[in-house]
């Protein structure tokens, strides 16, 4: 059984009624875009709560809180995620959703003017072209750590303006020792099966690189 809606609710329980309204509506949004434009595989299109929006929000568990100031870049944001979740989530900061095929990005755009995003901004463009400067960079294992940091080093302001200094919040699974070694950075692993019970989080990680 595929989960609905509510293991969003379980797990983010202080939700407003328009978050609720606007996770709600991903459910039908998705398929009808998806239908059009495959963004998401049929099979997890099913699964869309657990395996994409839930997924995306392991970020929102692991910093909780952001000011308003901020401001994050989606790098490969594909259909939108991580990045729509987490702007239902922060509907204070400022999103800015990218990705290099242009037919994705329409998606993003069509999803957010659906359930009323005003704090989402979608470009077809590539990270490495962008001029801005951002507090956060967020991504979903679009490619190796080593290929990713040059993209994006020097996307990321100097002065922070929340609890954890700013970085790279990465999404992905599996034995990263390696690829951390490679990428020369220092990351720090954060287990997304401590913040949510099933399974399919079992092997996957917040990865979180400041800089």
């Amino acid at each position: 059984m595929n989960p609905t809606v509510d293991i969003i609710f379980q797990y983010f329980p202080n939700l407003t009624e328009k978050q609720k309204e606007q996770f709600t509506q991903l459910a039908t949004v998705y398929p009808l875009w998806n239908d059009q434009i495959n963004v998401i595989s049929r099979k997890d299109i099913e699964s869309l709560y657990l395996k994409h929006v839930l997924h995306s929000l392991a970020i929102g568990k692991f910093i909780s809180e952001l000011t308003a100031k901020t401001r994050i870049l989606d790098v490969g944001t594909g259909g939108g995620f991580p990045g729509i979740p987490l702007a239902i989530l922060f509907p204070e900061v400022q999103f800015h959703l990218v990705d290099s095929i242009g037919k994705k990005i329409k998606v993003v755009r069509e999803v957010a003017a659906a359930i009323g995003l005003t704090n989402v901004e979608a470009d077809h463009i590539r990270a490495e072209d962008l001029d801005y400067k951002y507090d956060f960079i967020i991504s979903r294992a679009v490619t190796r750590l080593a290929d990713f940091i040059p993209w994006v080093r020097n996307k990321i302001e100097n002065k922070d303006h929340n609890a954890i200094p700013n970085g790279i919040l990465y999404l992905k699974g599996g034995d990263l020792k390696e690829e951390i070694k490679e990428a020369r950075v220092k990351a720090e692993l954060h287990p997304i099966s401590s913040y949510f019970k099933e399974d399919f989080f079992d092997t996957k990680y917040v990865l979180y690189i400041p800089m």
